[in-house]
């Protein structure tokens, strides 16, 4: 199994095919998710429509949780119903020729209220900036804390817990690591998500995931979905 963490042409193409499956399922989760369905039958659509796109297999068990059980980074679908005025997160990859895709979006049932809509701003800020803060040469540390900056700035930095990113290949957690302990540095065409996230406790969550391929310039990133607030 490889685990460089620069990749292949080929490899990225790979990767970038996965990441395509993932946008359009998303396109199609907007148009099937609907109030008073559980979290469980949005995931199950979410697996059968990516293996229907010819997905070889998942990157990892699709998370799908709803309402207060997005305060859980890695909630497990369960029988929960989807609420009016829940928050909805939908992290998902597919696998081609081996290789994985990894995104996540929330999204909001119907309505918003003030602190979920100012939480989600704040997430998507600090998401924007850690990619445009991606490139060759920079450290994964230093990527970590201008995400973690802008959400502490924002009074919430004891409710992101865990780390802003990390490469991905054949497994959907691979090195670099970019957290609070990284001591690596971006290299051109190393994979990497970008995914920072706000967690309050019996209220609701907030995570956006994309998946950007270092380069010398920038990033080309390979998710495509939309990010700004979606309201179903």
């Amino acid at each position: 199994m490889e685990n460089n963490m620069v990749k292949t042409p080929e490899q990225l193409l790979n990767i970038m095919k996965a990441e395509a499956m993932g946008d359009a399922c998303f396109s199609h989760i907007l148009d099937f998710m609907k109030v008073g369905m559980t979290e469980r039958q949005v995931a199950d659509e979410i697996e059968r429509f990516l293996l229907s796109l010819g997905a070889e297999g998942l990157s990892f068990p699709t998370i799908c949780v709803s309402g207060s059980r997005t305060e859980f980074p890695h909630g497990e679908p369960s029988d929960k119903v989807i609420e009016k005025g829940d928050l909805v997160t939908i992290d998902m990859g597919a696998i081609v020729n081996g290789y994985c895709g990894d995104m996540t979006r929330t999204v909001a049932m119907r309505h918003v209220t003030d602190q979920q809509r100012e939480v989600y701003d704040i997430v998507l800020r600090a998401q924007m900036a850690g990619l445009a803060a991606v490139k060759t040469g920079a450290k994964c540390f230093d990527v970590d804390k201008i995400c973690r900056d802008i959400i502490t700035e924002a009074g919430y930095g004891q409710y992101y817990v865990h780390g802003t990113g990390h490469g991905v290949g054949m497994e959907v957690h691979e090195s670099p690591t970019l957290n609070t302990k990284s001591k690596e540095t971006l290299e051109e065409f190393m994979p990497v998500t970008i995914e920072p996230g706000i967690y309050l406790p019996g209220n609701f969550g907030v995570r956006i995931e994309d998946l950007a391929i270092v380069t010398d310039f920038g990033i080309i990133n390979t998710t495509r979905s939309e990010k700004e607030l979606i309201i179903l």
